[in-house]
């Protein structure tokens, strides 16, 4: 029967003859086996262990694979274990294939230095997923004989598969690009660089999860998707850098820049690796979502592959996704262009927690100097507690223009007693919220019990709304402003911060935040 050129409508005409299936699968699997059988008894051999070796076989586990599965092979009880194997074979010479290239790409990447040594760490994985694959090859071999697939031996043993690296490099003789500016170029990087890793939280996770409780990070937060996720996003910043920096002058102008690049794609690699991982792990080994059939004979344990994901892929893309973040503050505070806003005081409370808090994060996330100036004096903006301070100033400019404000009222006089003392307090409180200038967040509002009634009336009044304020029943409307000063781009964002209303409305409710500022929901 003649195969036409789309197998799946092959397939979808009837149910095959096995016998003429397994004739079929002894020609598409011929090299596939070959190069198994080759490795499975060679596999201390490191001639073995290079790229043109492992690039023929998962070209040849790709194919299989594609194959297998429009005649249906995974859900078939003769072959489905077949196809797993040449699946199994597929993703780690895929993953063999990214450890190689990292391997041989480190001297070019020019990673800043980190307390873990990449490099033998590589090493390690690179043997592990040798050890797996010779696992797998080997299996895949026994398999064959079951189904009876014919073994081919020899042939690719006499073909060349040690690489060869001469010395040196081609000239770099090719005009380099104009950018339009350096600054401009630079700063739409690194911003991108830092809103990305403000997304990329996951990547540390390493750091707070006990060894023993891996599994427990599955599916959340750990899974395929989020790091697939990650990866692809980490592809198109390194594709960002490729378009607009790769072979232009600036690129030669600021050495950070190629260091930087370096950081993307190995953070990006890493992240192809740990997805691969991933999905092995929630295809094949987990309780939870894993074949059972394919659980029961895995070509690797579950602790092994997770250690790993863990300790290998995810936490060195940690590790460099970091020390790429502390690049991007530095490139950015030498092009920060300098610049001065004037924005609102938030007009819940003043500068508490949460707005205090969103400026901090703002500009802790682009790593630049930045003071915020209130009444002569000024304050680190990325220090919510200095911010705390200011509110204090800002508290106390409001308590001395509302007893200006109820100087204006008309107040009872001679002895008057508690009641009467709560009666002239809820007056001027609530006049002064229908004048616009309280704000009322409570209900009836709970005044004290008591009052000194030997004092003045009006001191008993400002000590109760004190009071009020104090207990947040209350607060006082104004139109203070404050001022930041500092990089151009982090007041851009403060200034957007401060037009959402600092995250919340004047009533303290929260306030969906602009999606440039989306790296503070993380």
């Amino acid at each position: 029967m003649t195969l036409g050129k789309d197998p799946n409508l092959f397939a979808a005409a009837g149910i095959i003859n096995d016998h003429e299936f397994t004739h079929l699968i002894g020609k598409r699997a011929c090299r596939l086996l070959q190069l198994a059988h080759l490795f499975s008894t060679n596999s201390s051999d490191p001639i073995y262990l290079t790229r043109f070796f492992i690039g023929d076989l998962l070209s040849q586990s790709i194919q299989l694979e594609e194959f297998l599965d429009a005649y249906g092979a995974r859900n078939n009880r003769r072959w489905s274990r077949f196809r797993s194997l040449t699946a199994t074979i597929k993703l780690f010479t895929d993953v063999c294939y990214e450890l190689l290239h990292i391997k041989y790409s480190l001297p070019s990447y020019r990673l800043l230095p980190i307390d873990r040594n990449f490099a033998a760490s590589t090493a390690q994985a690179l043997e592990l997923t040798g050890e797996i694959l010779a696992t797998a090859t080997h299996w895949i071999i026994v398999q064959a004989s079951r189904l009876g697939l014919l073994i081919p031996v020899g042939g690719a043993a006499t073909e060349p598969f040690t690489e060869e690296f001469p010395s040196g490099c081609l000239a770099r003789d090719r005009a380099t690009r104009k950018v339009k500016s350096a600054s401009e170029t630079v700063t739409q990087l690194a911003t991108a660089y830092l809103n990305l890793a403000a997304e990329s939280d996951l990547l540390n996770i390493v750091d707070r999860t006990n060894p023993a409780e891996y599994s427990a990070c599955f599916p959340d937060p750990v899974s395929e998707d989020n790091l697939r996720f990650l990866k692809f996003r980490f592809h198109s910043l390194q594709s960002l850098y490729d378009t607009h920096v790769s072979e232009s002058e600036v690129e030669g102008m600021d050495a950070n820049l190629p260091i930087l690049r370096g950081h993307i794609s190995v953070v990006y690699h890493l992240l192809e690796i740990a997805t691969q991982l991933v999905h092995y792990y929630e295809r094949h080994l987990n309780i939870d979502t894993g074949d059972s059939s394919l659980r029961r004979k895995s070509v690797v344990a579950p602790q092994t592959l997770l250690a790993m994901l863990m300790n290998y892929s995810i936490a060195f893309a940690g590790l460099y996704l970091n020390q790429g973040r502390s690049l991007c503050h530095t490139m950015l505070k030498r092009y920060a262009e300098v610049g001065r806003v004037i924005v609102p005081v938030p007009c819940y409370r003043g500068l508490h927690v949460r707005p205090a808090t969103l400026i901090a994060r703002i500009v802790r996330h682009y790593g630049s100097d930045v003071r915020m100036e209130l009444d002569g004096q000024s304050y680190d903006a990325s220090l919510p507690m200095d911010i705390f301070r200011a509110n204090e100033k800002i508290n106390a400019r409001k308590r001395r223009w509302l007893i200006r404000e109820i100087g204006y009222f008309p107040l009872p006089s001679g002895n008057l007693n508690d009641r009467q003392i709560q009666t002239a307090i809820l007056n001027v409180v609530f006049k002064l919220a229908e004048q616009g200038k309280l704000f009322l967040y409570q209900q009836p509002l709970q005044l004290s019990n008591e009052f000194d009634r030997a004092g003045i009336l009006l001191e008993n009044i400002t000590t109760e709304i004190a009071h009020l304020l104090a207990t947040g029943q209350i607060d006082i409307k104004t139109d203070l402003t404050i001022a930041f000063a500092g990089d151009k781009r982090v007041l851009s964002d403060l200034l957007l911060l401060a037009q959402s209303g600092y995250g919340e409305d004047c009533f303290g409710n929260n306030i969906a935040l602009p999606k440039e500022l989306t790296y503070l929901r993380r």
